[in-house]
């Protein structure tokens, strides 16, 4: 199994305990919204069509494809609300979380579990830097700093618990944080190129997430 789907498990379960709930016995409707690397886990085979069709080759794919992190979890713990893996490249677990935000507001989950996982195997592997590409010349991100050179993607995993405000309040749980409003969009072809966001799209998506927390960009 890719340790992604092992830790990310691992993950859930002790948010859960964090939340206040028996992981395996959560009283509530809860969904688990989660995303993942692409496996690099030496133990993954690469299969074709056939093997897939084999105990061996379906067990290989189904502990290593990013496709079956969130049904896991959710088949381990016995949690019976949607099960989503969300796909959205380096906003994946931030858009977990925003379509948590919306199963709770729409009633088809009570609970929801939401977070990311991001491991790269060998864990000592570098890289050839190439002038003009997206990574740091000497491996190190500065972000927001004059002196920041390029990127480098690092490895980690995190997931919180999600209730809605009231129901939260009423069962006592501990509250961390409230979040107010969440809000997604694309900027379609308004961009340079395929891989550079735009200014016009992430100004409207923040625009959007203002308007419906109902605050004033002041305010933050």
């Amino acid at each position: 199994m890719d340790p992604q789907q092992r830790l990310f498990l691992q993950a859930v379960w002790h948010a859960l305990e964090h939340a206040g709930y028996a992981p395996g016995a959560v009283p509530h409707k809860t969904g688990v919204f989660a995303s993942s690397r692409m496996s690099t886990y030496p133990g993954r085979e690469a299969l074709n069509v056939t093997e897939v069709a084999q105990v061996k080759g379906l067990q290989s794919l189904m502990g290593n494809d990013k496709d079956y992190i969130a049904t896991r979890a959710a088949y381990k713990l016995n949690l019976h609300g949607p099960a989503l893996s969300v796909q959205t490249a380096c906003s994946s677990s931030l858009v977990a979380v925003h379509l948590a935000c919306e199963s709770l507001r729409a009633g088809e989950s009570d609970m929801a579990v939401a977070g990311g996982v991001a491991l790269s195997f060998p864990q000592q592997a570098g890289y050839r830097y190439q002038p003009g590409m997206i990574f740091s010349p000497d491996g190190h991100c500065r972000p927001f700093d004059a002196s920041a050179e390029g990127t480098w993607a690092g490895n980690g995993l995190g997931c919180v618990v999600l209730r809605r405000l009231r129901d939260a309040l009423l069962s006592g749980d501990p509250i961390i944080s409230v979040i107010l409003s969440s809000a997604v969009n694309n900027d379609g072809n308004r961009k340079v190129g395929y891989t550079a966001p735009s200014v016009a799209g992430q100004q409207a998506v923040i625009e959007e997430a203002l308007m419906l927390a109902a605050i004033d960009d002041r305010q933050i």
